[in-house]
């Protein structure tokens, strides 16, 4: 892909803003361990959905649901969508009971809720497996969504990828916080859903397409265009919407839907102003 001048300067002058707005909250994030992790616990719920949402969509998340509509159709989103029930009940349930808590991070709840050194050895443990173990496989599979964009758009090395991705992102977390953080996944969620819109528009009207008529009439595309699967072909049912509705919603932990909330989502609930919400 050919980029222009004008091309650079906008990502460049992207990655700056987010640089900037990122390193802003370095003064208050400075001034506590509160404030650090926390926002002084006087964030908006507005921005933190925001950010929770943002922290979601990550590079690999398009090429993900590209997959899964392109495999079994709109209705294999279920094996996600499934997890609405887990989030609708962390909105309404838990987010008010994790405020209440005053804890700093999700990890402290093990010792709030047991006792003894088990608690603090599973506290531990955890910290050491989704920090070191299970966060780098995450991060690993959203870098590697990266590094083939940037391949394809950019026409960048793997290495150059990692290097500028991690030195921009690594500057305004450690020194901003969560505040950093929550400013800048404000600002690129906004860019990100407006250049989202602009490119299904910009694509469906290309000549190839001709048009959203013409796309949504293709016989390709009407086959995969159900909102429910198949009843009729069990494995789809089960696997697809029984499964995912029924038993996985609850029981599989996923970064940020697991049941109750954890992690980053936790952590964003703990840095809300109040425990009430709009």
């Amino acid at each position: 892909m050919h980029l222009t001048s004008i091309d650079w300067i906008i990502i460049a002058l992207f990655f700056t803003v987010t640089l900037i707005i990122g390193l802003s909250a370095i003064k208050k994030s400075a001034s506590s361990s509160a404030e650090f992790f926390l926002s002084g616990r006087s964030m908006p719920w507005w921005l933190l959905g925001i950010s929770m949402v943002a922290t979601t969509f990550s590079a690999d998340t398009p090429n993900l649901v590209t997959d899964i509509v392109r495999t079994n159709g709109v209705a294999g989103n279920w094996v996600w969508w499934a997890f609405l029930l887990t989030g609708m009940l962390t909105v309404f349930v838990y987010a008010k009971l994790w405020r209440r808590s005053e804890i700093t991070t999700d990890l402290e709840f093990y010792e709030l809720r047991y006792s003894g050194k088990e608690a603090r050895f599973l506290r531990g443990f955890r910290a050491f497996y989704l920090g070191v173990i299970f966060n780098v496989l995450i991060m690993g599979t959203v870098m590697l969504a990266g590094i083939k964009i940037a391949g394809i758009l950019l026409g960048m090395g793997a290495v150059e990828t990692v290097i500028i991705i991690s030195a921009i992102t690594v500057l305004y977390a450690s020194f901003g916080g969560l505040r950093g953080v929550l400013y800048t996944d404000f600002f690129q969620f906004v860019v990100a859903m407006i250049g989202m819109v602009w490119a299904c528009i910009y694509i469906v009207q290309m000549p190839e397409i001709g048009g959203l008529s013409k796309l949504l009439s293709n016989p390709a595309v009407q086959e995969k265009m159900n909102f429910l699967p198949d009843f009729n072909n069990r494995d789809m049912m089960y696997s697809l919407f029984i499964i995912p509705i029924a038993v996985q919603w609850w029981s599989t932990w996923y970064p940020g839907a697991e049941p109750g909330g954890g992690g980053y989502v936790a952590q964003r609930m703990l840095s809300a102003k109040d425990e009430k919400m709009p």
